[in-house]
């Protein structure tokens, strides 16, 4: 059985889907920062949603991709986990 990682390589592969995932990959990064974030501090969403306001909800939206946030919004969220938003700009490598 093929893992994922094995599966998404071979998938790269193909010069339109690796295009395609080239252009949602920031939008991966992302979630997966925020989801990563709220778990290393232990909280649940229904917790970081009473600490910001935001409702439980719409965190679920934004973890799932169902929804964008704002950069007011992540700082809400960096905040509400005791922690700084830092975005970057980085060269790409050619």
């Amino acid at each position: 059985m093929t893992n994922y990682k094995d599966y998404l390589n071979e998938q790269l592969r193909d010069e339109d889907f690796k295009k395609e995932w080239d252009a949602i990959e920031p939008e991966f990064a992302i979630i997966q920062a925020m989801i990563d974030a709220r778990k290393s501090v232990g909280m649940t969403q229904k917790e970081l949603a009473e600490r910001t306001g935001i409702a439980q909800g719409d965190i679920s939206k934004l973890e799932t991709g169902s929804a964008n946030p704002s950069l007011k919004t992540l700082q809400r969220l960096a905040e509400g986990m005791g922690m700084r938003l830092k975005l970057e700009f980085v060269p790409v490598a050619r």
